[in-house]
């Protein structure tokens, strides 16, 4: 598989998983949708972990991470393993704003939380080799902002 095919499933990916979240999750009015959705700044992060270190890196992420992402005000959109290339994470979360964005992954790094979850799980060695980021904003034809009855 090319990476032009691997990227284009993934987007693909992204883009059907975005449509069965706003489908399945009604829409409410919360102080937490104060931004539009199709204003939310997504990025989409890819780790690459040494060998034999997926399990872990996942633990991580489900056990403590996610958690303290929404802490620090990013959204959780959703998570996947390539596979088609081995030790690979890729993820999906979302930003209010570039500005937020960068306070949120200050805030993150300076957690005492993380930081002791950072140091608890790598005592075996680091879980990351390579991390990869793209930060995107949705299209205005993208289905996920389109209405679920929309004829358009």
């Amino acid at each position: 598989m090319s990476q032009v095919q691997f990227w284009s499933g993934l987007l693909c990916g992204i883009a059907a998983t975005v449509v069965a979240v706003q489908v399945i999750v009604p829409k409410t009015a919360t102080a937490d949708q104060d931004v539009r959705e199709e204003e939310w700044l997504y990025e989409l992060r890819t780790y690459v972990t040494p060998e034999g270190k997926l399990d872990a890196l996942n633990a991580r992420f489900r056990d403590h991470t996610m958690k303290l992402f929404e802490k620090h005000g990013m959204k959780n959109i959703m998570y996947w393993v390539a596979t088609d290339q081995p030790n690979t994470l890729i993820y999906v979360i979302a930003h209010r704003s570039a500005e937020a964005a960068q306070a949120s992954w200050a805030a993150f790094r300076e957690d005492p939380v993380w930081k002791r979850v950072a140091e608890e799980t790598q005592r075996d060695g680091k879980l990351v080799e390579k991390v990869e980021s793209v930060f995107m904003k949705a299209t205005d034809y993208s289905p996920a902002l389109q209405p679920v009855n929309s004829t358009r």
